[in-house]
């Protein structure tokens, strides 16, 4: 389907949301993102054979090209992930590797299927694949990126509401442009025109860590951002971060202990433990995160670790460590 040439794609999007249609993708949140984004599309009927893989003993998340090789033994070769995919027309080798992509995925659905069936872990992979199908899976708070910036912990209110102004500056000119907001500017950049900016421009101009044109470009709009009052919903967006308290070092011990418990029971169960609990969701565990805590409510993760357990992960400050002459015993403290 070439959407430049068409310019109306709305056959193809009823068929996405097509119950009746199983869609298969490797890594489609990020193709059902973008058409939720554009279209408002929600995708319904889902297999994708990144998640797939990941319960049936593949790293994940596994790339397509290793997924091919171990199922079906056949070697993709690299190159055109990252091409002009707007010039046309199209070259021979650009055909192939796009038919490449998507060849082998029928394939891999019935391999991965048989191999969920033979571990009894069909219902698992579909409760994953569930949540493509929820609108919420696509909804992104457009402050989510300052506010779970590292930057944020260490600065003061009013370069904390600068740092709030300035990604959503640069993704409005991303969007604007339709460029990557790496295009518009480098992340790396951020920190340094932070610690900065109260300064003003002179001071960018002078950092050496920030390359001049973007001082001489930016300067004026960086130092109008940062003297503007705070306004009341701003102020509010801060109230959402995560209260600052001296982390528990008994608490990380054992919240560290319980994840390579995990990590053991994933090895004996041939399961990613990125699929159970990625490492970067345990600070979320610990900051009661809401959409952390949902993914220790019940579901496959329950089946495979035990309710008991899930409980005690995000209950990992009332549990106790008891050093016992022949044994190891975590449990929760009695009160």
């Amino acid at each position: 389907i070439d959407p430049i040439r068409l310019g109306r794609l709305d056959p193809f999007l009823d068929l996405i949301a097509d119950q009746k249609v199983t869609k298969i993708t490797h890594a489609g949140d990020n193709d059902y993102r973008l058409l939720n984004n554009l279209f408002g599309i929600v995708p319904r009927n889902v297999f994708d054979t990144q998640i797939a893989a990941g319960f049936v003993g593949y790293k994940y998340p596994v790339s397509f090209r290793k997924l091919v090789e171990g199922e079906l033994g056949v070697h993709l070769k690299k190159g055109y992930a990252v091409t002009d995919w707007e010039g046309r027309p199209f070259q021979e080798k650009q055909l192939r590797y796009a038919l490449n992509d998507v060849l082998f995925l029928p394939e891999l659905w019935q391999q991965l299927g048989k191999k969920l069936e033979e571990q009894k872990r069909p219902h698992w992979a579909e409760e994953e694949f569930k949540l493509l199908e929820k609108e919420a899976y696509y909804y992104k708070d457009p402050n989510d990126e300052a506010l779970k910036s590292n930057l944020m912990r260490s600065l003061k209110t009013r370069e904390k509401i600068f740092l709030l102004r300035l990604f959503a500056w640069r993704r409005k000119v991303a969007e604007q442009r339709d460029h990557s907001k790496e295009m518009v500017m480098p992340a790396k950049y951020i920190g340094h025109i932070v610690r900065s900016i109260s300064s003003g421009r002179e001071a960018l101009k002078h950092n050496r860590r920030i390359p001049g044109k973007l001082a001489e470009k930016y300067g004026a709009t960086f130092e109008e951002l940062y003297r503007r009052p705070a306004s009341p919903e701003e102020r509010e967006i801060l109230q959402r971060l995560p209260s600052e308290q001296d982390e528990d070092p008994k608490e990380q011990i054992i919240m560290e202990m319980l994840y390579q418990v995990i990590k053991y029971k994933c090895l004996e169960e041939d399961i990613s433990i990125n699929m159970v609990v990625p490492r970067g969701e345990l600070k979320k565990i610990r900051a009661d995160e809401d959409d952390a805590l949902e993914l220790l409510a019940g579901g496959w993760r329950q089946e495979m670790l035990g309710a008991y357990f899930l409980d005690w992960l995000s209950n990992a400050n009332r549990m106790k460590v008891d050093l016992l002459d022949e044994k190891i015993v975590i449990h929760p403290e009695e009160h």
